[in-house]
Parts: structure tokens; sequence; C-alpha cells
């Protein structure tokens, strides 16, 4: 299968946010779909749901209602269906408790949301060097 056919998982439950997310990436030319959910039940419902592809990719937040993002990682984690996926925290949280609990749960890579536009699509082109270029477990 195609990677580029692959969805994105952005787990965000920010408006402004998401439309940032995806507007990066479409300037980046990103060929991805993205999938947005609000919050990590969702998120949780859109990876076990029947036939659904899963994501090359999870871009997560961490604070949101419902289920955080660090409770999602604890679940996603401790599932042997989902444990590979990798997971890029994208946040504005600076805790560094945040950092540590997001690491010890096997996140591929922590990274604070910038406030400036540019600085942001330079992240997200970050992000997408990363995942197309590491070799991922079928």
């Amino acid at each position: 299968m195609k990677y580029a056919s692959k969805p994105i998982l952005l787990v965000e439950d920010d408006q402004v946010d998401a439309m940032t997310v995806r507007r990066a990436l479409r300037e980046l030319h990103v060929a991805n779909p993205l999938e947005h959910v609000e919050n990590g039940e969702a998120a949780l419902e859109a990876l076990r749901g029947a036939g659904g592809q899963r994501p090359c990719i999870i871009l997560l937040d961490l604070n949101m209602p419902v289920m955080s993002g660090i409770e999602f990682l604890q679940v996603v984690k401790a599932d042997a269906a989902l444990r590979r996926i990798p997971v890029v925290v994208l946040t504005t949280s600076s805790e560094q408790q945040d950092k540590v609990d997001s690491f010890n749960l096997g996140v591929a890579g922590y990274m604070r949301k910038p406030v400036d536009y540019q600085q942001f699509v330079e992240l997200i082109r970050s992000i997408d060097a990363y995942w197309t270029l590491s070799e991922l477990p079928e």
C-alpha cells in the first residue's frame, strides 16, 4: 500500500489549530488525507472502527476535554493492534511532566505549537520528513 494514501489522524479540540494544521499540510503538498477528531475518545473510536484504515501517524494534542492526550496514549500504547502507530505530540504545553509522561508512553516526538504561522509550517514540514523517511512495520 502506498504510504501517501494512508491517513494522518489529527486529535485536536481547537478548531483554529486544526485549520492551521490542514492549511500547513496543503501548503506543503502533503498528499495524505487528514482525519480530524476532537478528543482521545473519538480518536479511539476512529482507530477501532470497522474497516477503517490505520493512520500512518497520529498528531496528538494533550489538553482536550472528554479524554486527554495522556489518557489516550495510555490506552493506545497498551493495545497491541495500535501501539506501533507513531504518535507525535503537538501541544501548547510546556509542562515538564507532560513531556516525561509522553515519552514514557512511547511517543515518536513532542513538539510545541509555535504561534507564528511560518514556524508552524516548518514544524509540520519536519514531521512530514520524519514520517515519510521512517520505515514502519506493516
